[in-house]
C-alpha cells in the first residue's frame, strides 16, 4: 500500500501567451479549474498505475472542496483520513505559456492544518515494507514527524523536496528516496547551478548521505543515482502542451513501481515515460496517464 500525506488543491489555471513580466499585464487565452495539489497530484498517479493508496490530507468546509476531491474519489482512493476544516481549500493559480511552461502561486489554506497528529494517523496505518510518499506544500513539521515514524517502523520513504525550503533540508537525511528536479538539488547542495558533471555529483551526494538521489530533468530524462552508481534514463521526444504536473506524474509512477518490487531502473523507466505522456495535455490531474497508456508506450518505444 502507499499512503501519500500532502496537500489538496484545486488549480485555477489560465493560458497566455507567454508568461508576463513583473508588474505586466496581457491577454489570456482560456480559463478552467482542475483538482491539484502536489499531494492530491501524487496520489492519482499512484493510483493509475495500480497501486491502492490512501490519502493523508485536509480540505475546507467549501464548495471547492468536491471539485478538489474528485478525482480522487473516481480512482478508489480511500479518502476517510482526508479532514474537513474551517479553513478554504488550498488553491493554486497556475499560468501556463504556449511553449508549454508555467508559473504557478500556491495559496494553502486547510493544507496548512495538516499538523502532527495527522502524521502519527498516517504512519500508524502502515506496515513494515509499505511507501510514504510525502511533498513540501503542507507544514514540515508534519512531514519531519511523518518521516521519523516511518524510519522507525521499517516503512519505505519518498520524499520530494518540492518546493525546497533551505531551511528544511536536513528533511533529506531522513527519508530514504530523494526527488528533486535540478534547481531543487542545486538549491540542497547550495550551488547557483550544477557546473560539474550532474551524474557524478549526485552519486557522490547519494553515497555521501548514503540514500537514493533521483533527478528529473525534463526532456533530458531522469538520474537515480544510488551509492553504488547512477541509472539513467532518456526522456522520449515530445512537444509539450503543459508541463505542470509532469513531475508529480512521475513521482507517483515510482512509487507506484518501487511498491510493486520493480527494480529500480524499469520503476524509473515506467514513471520517466508516464512524465511523459503527462505533457501532453492541459492540467495536472487531467494529464496523468493510464497504467495502459505507459504500457503502450514502452512498448512502442515512442509516443
Amino acid at each position: 500500500m502507499i499512503a501519500v500525506l500532502g496537500s489538496i488543491n484545486l488549480d485555477l489555471i489560465a493560458t497566455t501567451p507567454r508568461l508576463p513580466e513583473p508588474g505586466e499585464t496581457i491577454s489570456g487565452h482560456s480559463f478552467s479549474t482542475a483538482p491539484g495539489g502536489k499531494g492530491a497530484n501524487q496520489a492519482l498517479a499512484a493510483a493509475r498505475a495500480g497501486a491502492v493508496v490512501r490519502m493523508f490530507g485536509c480540505v475546507g468546509n467549501d464548495l471547492m472542496a468536491a471539485p478538489a476531491l474528485k478525482e480522487l474519489d473516481a480512482a478508489g482512493i480511500d479518502l476517510d483520513s482526508v479532514g474537513h476544516e474551517d479553513e478554504s481549500t488550498g488553491i493554486a493559480m497556475i499560468l501556463v505559456d504556449d511553449a508549454g511552461e508555467n508559473s504557478i502561486t500556491v495559496v494553502a489554506g486547510a493544507n496548512g492544518m495538516v499538523d502532527e497528529v495527522i502524521a502519527e494517523e498516517c504512519v500508524a496505518e502502515l506496515e513494515p515494507g509499505d511507501i510514504l510518499l510525502l511533498q513540501q506544500e503542507i507544514p514540515l513539521s508534519a512531514v519531519r514527524t511523518a518521516l521519523e515514524l516511518a524510519a522507525d517502523n521499517q516503512i519505505t520513504t519518498v520524499l520530494n523536496i518540492a518546493p525546497f525550503d533551505t531551511d528544511e533540508a536536513d528533511l533529506c537525511q531522513l527519508a530514504d528516496i530523494i526527488v528533486a528536479n535540478e534547481h531543487e538539488f542545486s538549491q540542497l547542495i547550495r550551488q547557483t547551478s550544477v557546473t560539474e558533471d550532474l551524474e557524478e555529483v549526485a552519486t557522490s551526494w547519494a553515497e555521501m548521505h548514503n540514500k537514493i538521489l533521483v533527478l528529473t530533468l525534463g526532456a533530458e530524462g531522469a538520474i537515480a543515482a544510488t551509492p553504488e552508481g547512477a541509472i539513467r534514463i532518456e526522456a522520449l521526444p515530445i512537444t509539450p502542451v503543459d508541463t505542470v504536473g509532469a513531475g508529480d506524474t512521475f513521482c507517483g509512477y515510482l512509487a507506484a513501481a518501487l511498491d510493486q518490487r520493480l527494480p529500480l531502473e524499469t520503476a524509473l523507466t515506467r514513471a520517466g515515460i508516464a512524465a511523459t505522456l503527462a505533457c501532453l495535455k492541459p492540467g495536472a490531474q487531467p494529464a496523468i496517464p493510464t497504467l495502459q497508456e505507459v504500457t503502450d508506450a514502452l512498448r512502442k518505444g515512442s509516443i
